[in-house]
């Protein structure tokens, strides 16, 4: 039971730091990383915050993958709805003790960039170490792999590429010009797995953390 604890504790700390690190991402001024990409350009136009359109986002993933699931849908993973709850929350929470922070020339830029991408990658690897649940737009890839027996690495790619287009159509509906996306955006893209990969060999942490399973 102990080490069942330390497991979602574990989790929940590697949820806490993807947000903080999608924060530090987005705070760069050179668009946010892929999974966020429709909510941040949505709380340009509506009367909502960056951590509230995603949760209202990842509620659909969680319910899309319900839908697709159907009988195979694990009743655990209704945990992902408390999820959702820390992850949104501390994005906001993130974005307000950045606040301060605004970059000043494009090597401040750069370098933001890179420092959110590291603390993502980083929440990503604690986040799966402990091999419990999915954050919802990884359950929804899972989810769509598993039903039609398409590779994970493919169905990731043409989730993130579609909800970068999705953002980008958006933001010329409202704003008639490219908001809130960037090249920032296609960077977190490129560079955020092979991050993942360097924290999964390196980061002593984590041999710790998979042995509580």
């Amino acid at each position: 039971m102990k080490n069942y604890i330390c497991r979602y504790l574990w989790f929940t700390a590697g949820v806490a730091l993807n947000s903080f690190g999608i924060a530090f991402i987005t705070k760069a001024s050179l668009g946010t990383s892929p999974i966020s990409s429709v909510p941040y350009v949505l709380s340009f136009e509506l009367p909502l915050t960056f951590g509230q359109l995603s949760f209202i986002m990842n509620m659909f993933f969680i319910l899309g993958q319900a839908l697709i699931l159907r009988k195979d849908f694990q009743p655990v993973q209704l945990l992902q709805i408390a999820v959702n709850i820390i992850f949104s929350g501390c994005i906001d929470l993130g974005m307000a003790l950045l606040s301060w922070f605004t970059p000043g020339n494009i090597a401040i830029e750069l370098a933001s960039l890179v420092v959110g991408c590291a603390v993502l990658a980083v929440g990503i690897s604690v986040e799966v170490a402990p091999r419990v649940i999915m954050v919802p737009g990884e359950g929804l890839v899972h989810a769509i792999s598993t039903r039609f027996g398409w590779s994970f690495g493919t169905v990731k790619v043409i989730f993130d590429v579609s909800l970068m287009a999705t953002a980008a159509i958006c933001s010329f509906i409202f704003f008639h010009r490219l908001q809130g996306l960037g090249i920032g955006t296609i960077v977190a893209a490129l560079i955020v797995g092979r991050f993942v990969n360097v924290a999964n060999k390196k980061l002593p942490l984590l041999p710790y953390i998979r042995q509580l399973s």
